[in-house]
């Protein structure tokens, strides 16, 4: 049977991703609490989304132009399709018929599916007092008072792919070309995903990548990647492990997995090049391009 879905699991670093409403004069982290007592923050899935379409929209020029208000709701206009637009190809769509009308509304399921974005690490409540002295000064007035939680940490994120719904909508078909492409430019902006967040520019670019094509469009690796400890930065073999032990429709996961890999990261590396094969985050990519094409038979 064909492989014909891709899912990737990412490490990155960043520091304070996504935060809530917030309490008077503190802004709080979006975060939630465990089972084991500890307090994990987390980018959503909608915060990882919005950065992959700003970068979409940067790097490929994707059409953005493709919202409007006329039903009474935000939402994508009526008349755009996925030919029109990357964004919606890749992660679906709702268009809501006029109030009173008969028909239902129109939908597409995302082939392109994100995960939250989940530290490694547990949040010790540190918090960053800060104010506006500075400009307060220039005029002889008192500064206004601000307090940030903060909490530098590794996170984990998976997307998955189902290949073979890319680019196909109802009547609508695009060119294996074209499918190829869009896949591919997804795939790269994963390699230089970044964040604007308060004044600072994060870098969520992966340390570590596991993942390729599959017959299945399952996340294998989500919610397999955890740190066995958090002060030697011990990367959990076992529940990865686990997964490569599996099969999917007759197919070895393992034989279908690679890794990326940033060197001198995680102090067990030499367990987890023993996973499967580990090679270089470019090389990991450089590959992935090649499976896609060939899944397309794109000549390149």
């Amino acid at each position: 049977m064909k492989n014909k879905a891709l899912t990737l699991t990412f490490i990155f670093k960043a520091s304070s991703l996504n935060y809530g409403e917030g309490t008077a004069n503190i802004s709080e982290l979006k975060k939630f609490h465990r089972g084991d007592g500890e307090v994990y923050s987390f980018a959503s899935r909608q915060a990882i989304r919005y950065d992959i379409v700003r970068l979409g929209n940067k790097f490929f020029n994707w059409n953005l132009d493709v919202v409007d208000k006329s039903k009474g709701v935000v939402q994508f206009k009526e008349e755009c399709t996925i030919e029109d637009s990357v964004e919606m190809d890749l992660f679906g769509y709702m268009k809501t018929k006029a109030k009173g009308s008969a028909e239902s509304a129109e939908k597409r399921s995302a082939v392109a599916r994100l995960s939250h974005a989940v530290s490694l690490e547990p949040y010790r409540s540190d918090l960053e007092f800060l104010n506006n002295m500075g400009l307060a000064k220039r005029i002889n007035e008192n500064s206004n008072i601000a307090t940030l939680e903060q909490h530098e940490s590794l996170y984990t994120y998976t997307l998955t792919i189902d290949l073979s719904n890319v680019g196909v909508d109802g009547a609508i078909e695009l060119s294996e070309l074209e499918k190829a492409s869009r896949v591919k430019q997804l795939i790269e902006i994963t390699k230089y995903l970044n964040r604007d967040i308060r004044g600072r520019q994060e870098n969520l670019a992966p340390l570590f990548v596991i993942g390729g094509l599959y017959p299945i469009a399952n996340p294998f690796f989500l919610g397999r990647v955890s740190l066995q400890d958090y002060n030697a930065r011990l990367l959990n073999i076992k529940p990865m492990e686990s997964v490569l032990k599996q099969t999917a429709l007759g197919h070895d996961v393992r034989t279908c997995t690679k890794i990326g890999l940033v060197g001198g990261i995680f102090a067990n590396e030499n367990e987890i090049t023993e996973l499967a094969e580990t090679v270089s985050v470019e090389e990991f990519y450089q590959h992935l391009f090649q499976e896609i094409d060939a899944y397309y038979k794109v000549l390149v």
